[in-house]
């Protein structure tokens, strides 16, 4: 019995042990690597992950998930935020956050499961004292490395649902593209009505976060859209898909589309409302949203189309969203156009 004891003794001293070092070893989040001017050449640079090919994030590194997500041609996606020491995300009005200078979002894109998953890109933003900064880092085949690729890329992708595609990666022009409002470029995803209560609370508990934002109205999860409430889920969808661009200050904003989560103006959500230029892009039809007949819309219209110059979004997807289109389409459809007057 002496003897057994003293080997588990010894195991579990051997155990402490590999635990220490492995904690000596484990990389830190360079904090110049994010703030610092010029881009670093591999996303290694960063010291985000303990292990970067699976996903396995640093101290300081905190995976979060979104209520509503963006389609972007199916790709599973591992997201991320970092926060310095000694600050903390202050919450801003509608639910909104604002992340201190040092901070990074991080986010990865991959298709498949187990084994047979494949890294294909990781894109971060960040945070430093003249603004964000986005930068694309494309993943090799043997998934040992991710390098910078400001020039984007073109990759081909199996989707899961059996599509063959070039899946785009964006370079760093498009990727301002979609974070940019006013002409600065921010975050769009990560934001408080999109978290989880319990995630925020969490945020709080670790001091990454001032204090549980206030007043937000929080995104549906539409992971259960069968049941969820349809003009909700299809709000969320648009808020999330489409308003980065078509809002006051983005990219699309002469559309006149105000398709954000808190718009409730009609008009500007598109119901009754002719688009701005009636080209090819509207499919022949005059109405952005006619109530009660989705076939008639031009937003579903676009949203039904993998075709360059008509599909919506433009950037992102090169595939069609069939969930998207089905819960966007219900809605549309259980409108009562005759109470909804022009």
């Amino acid at each position: 019995m002496r003897g057994s004891g003293l080997l588990l003794v010894a195991a579990a001293a051997l155990a402490g042990a590999v635990v220490a070092e492995a904690r000596l070893v484990a990389p830190t989040v360079s904090d110049a690597a994010i703030q610092q001017d010029g881009y670093p050449r591999t996303l290694e640079e960063f010291g985000f992950f303990i292990h970067a090919d699976a996903q396995i994030p640093t101290l300081g590194v905190v995976p979060y998930e979104l209520n509503t997500p963006l389609f972007s041609d199916g790709a599973d996606k591992l997201r991320f935020v970092y926060v310095p020491d000694g600050t903390a995300i202050e919450p801003d009005g509608e639910g909104l956050l604002q992340f201190p200078v040092g901070s990074a979002i991080i986010k990865t894109f991959a298709f498949g499961e187990g084994d047979e998953r494949q890294l294909i890109e990781t894109r971060v933003l960040l945070h430093r004292a003249d603004g964000w900064l986005a930068l694309p880092y494309r993943w090799n085949e043997e998934q040992t490395e991710a390098r910078l690729a400001l020039a984007g890329a073109r990759v081909p992708i199996t989707t899961p649902v059996g599509e063959e595609i070039s899946y785009r990666i964006p370079n760093k022009n498009q990727c301002k593209a979609c974070h940019s409002k006013d002409g600065e470029v921010i975050p769009i995803g990560p934001k408080a009505r999109n978290l989880s209560a319990e995630w925020l609370s969490d945020m709080v508990g670790a001091g990454h976060l001032a204090a549980v934002p206030q007043g937000a109205d929080i995104l549906p999860d539409w992971d259960e859209r069968a049941e969820g409430n349809t003009a909700s889920l299809a709000r969320a969808y648009l808020d999330v898909n489409c308003a980065h661009c078509h809002q006051p200050g983005g990219g699309a904003s002469n559309s006149g589309l105000d398709l954000r989560w808190e718009q409730d103006d009609l008009y500007a959500l598109g119901v009754w409302k002719p688009p701005v230029a009636a080209g090819r892009g509207a499919g022949g039809h005059a109405i952005s949203i006619a109530p009660g007949d989705p076939d008639a819309s031009i937003l579903v219209y676009r949203m039904n189309s993998a075709e360059p110059g008509i599909a919506m979004p433009e950037l992102g997807r090169s595939i069609i969203d069939p969930d998207g289109v089905e819960v966007v389409s219900r809605w549309i459809d259980q409108m009562d156009g005759a109470e909804i007057t022009q």
